[in-house]
């Protein structure tokens, strides 16, 4: 076959053409920090780093669930501890009122301290944390208790357990079951027999009789709050290993995607010394022409 002079110049032109590629492919590298710009460059890559990079958000939307759980058990448990702290109040006032020593003005006094109590324990059960009334079960949107005109109170009842995903295939209850805590007894029981007794002058049995009540309420609530920490713990526990997980997979997909840039660059100057190289050649390659003896 005879080569002609065209056919040099034309393939000098596509050897260049594809050294131009081979050297813009490099800087995409570099200027991207990425191995591949499209599918098409890797598709085995392209597979593998979709399949990474699913399981990093997995992660995020897991610890964003485990932020979630915070908000819910930690405004839990301070109102569980207020709870406490306003019962605690609450039986302090009935064994100062069992005293003897007490006239029916200073009941009288401490009966209206009971009533505000009371009313703060009432807000204490519709705590609402970021638009979510912590205590009413899945019935995030209602309020637990509700105060009617006439003063009674009206209970919702929901108790179902909350429950957040907060690990593949693991749920946890953010919320804490207080039906028999904030409940109708409580309320309308044992804080109104309180009440109630004291009103009535010289009812020092039915004083007493609050106070082992006002234990039991108190006990009730020191559970929960227990029962809760437990969990707590646990969400703990997850958190520290969505965080290793987190790493993990980020190391993943980084080697998956991410250049090597020592490499990268070592491979841009290879081929920058090949195109010179490709081009010094071509030079010596192509034939003079007429036009190069006319000037």
């Amino acid at each position: 076959m005879r080569i002609t002079q065209s056919m040099l110049s034309n393939n000098m032109m596509n050897n260049l053409t594809n050294s131009y590629s081979r050297m813009n492919t490099q800087m995409e590298k570099l200027s991207t920090g990425k191995k591949i710009n499209r599918p098409s460059d890797d598709p085995v890559i392209a597979m593998k780093g979709m399949g990474y990079r699913s399981q990093v958000t997995e992660i995020e939307q897991y610890q964003r669930n485990t932020n979630e759980m915070h908000t819910w058990m930690d405004n839990s448990d301070t109102a569980l501890d207020k709870a406490t702290q306003t019962l605690q109040k609450m039986r302090e006032l009935a064994v100062q009122a069992s005293n003897d020593t007490y006239d029916a003005e200073e009941r009288q006094n401490i009966r209206e301290e009971v009533e505000q109590l009371k009313e703060h324990l009432i807000d204490i059960a519709n705590t609402n944390a970021n638009g979510n009334y912590i205590f009413n079960g899945t019935d995030t949107d209602i309020k637990p208790i509700t105060v009617q005109e006439d003063g009674s109170l009206t209970f919702s009842g929901e108790s179902d357990p909350f429950m957040i995903e907060v690990a593949k295939g693991t749920k946890l209850q953010a919320n804490v079951d207080t039906s028999e805590i904030f409940d109708e007894e409580l309320f309308n029981t044992d804080i109104q027999n309180f009440i109630d007794a004291l009103g009535e002058g010289d009812n020092q049995a039915a004083i007493e009789d609050s106070i082992e009540t006002l234990d039991e309420s108190i006990n009730d609530v020191i559970n929960a709050r227990a029962d809760l920490g437990a969990r707590m713990n646990r969400v703990e526990l997850v958190e520290n290993r969505l965080s290793e997980q987190e790493v993990t997979a980020t190391k993943t997909l980084s080697e998956n995607e991410d250049i090597d840039y020592a490499k990268a660059i070592t491979e841009l100057m290879t081929q920058e010394s090949v195109h010179r190289a490709a081009l010094s050649a071509g030079g010596r390659i192509i034939q003079p022409t007429l036009i190069d003896f006319l000037r």
